[in-house]
């Protein structure tokens, strides 16, 4: 079984600032509170290819993740993809477009997908994370607002 979510909030930055913080994944415990750490791979700028790895917290259990960067069009289009084992992985990505005056719409979505015993419990993960949505992206926007 799998599924999705989505999330769409408007930012008051430019779409080129928005962008390079949602960019650098390292960023995410800013707005994610799940996500415990996070380190990335290889240095430089985030590209097509750039690993993410992070120990997260779901329903009191840590676990590690591993995405890899798959599509990246700067500043409007990042694409992710679960590497690691996990009973439920994720995939997903950012649409950002530019609004007027200097300010950005993001488009967060991803996709659950269940594993091995992970199919009893996507459903699960799936209601917490659609109900989570709309919080998530007002994180978002606080942390890219708050940002420099």
């Amino acid at each position: 079984m799998s599924g999705g979510f989505e999330a769409v909030v408007e930012i008051d930055r430019p779409v080129e600032q928005v962008f390079a913080y949602l960019a650098d994944g390292r960023n995410d415990p800013e707005f994610s509170p799940r996500v415990q750490e996070i380190r990335k791979t290889p240095d430089g700028p985030t590209a097509i290819g750039t690993v993410f790895r992070s120990t997260v917290k779901d329903a009191g259990m840590k676990t590690g993740r591993e995405f890899r960067i798959v599509g990246f069009d700067p500043p409007h289009l990042i694409r992710w993809t679960e590497q690691s084992k996990n009973l439920v992985t994720a995939e997903g990505g950012y649409d950002l477009a530019a609004l007027p005056g200097g300010r950005t719409r993001v488009r967060l979505f991803n996709t659950l997908q269940g594993h091995g015993l992970g199919k009893l419990l996507v459903g699960l993960a799936l209601s917490a994370a659609r109900k989570d949505a709309p919080d998530f992206g007002r994180r978002i926007k606080a942390a890219v607002e708050a940002s420099s």
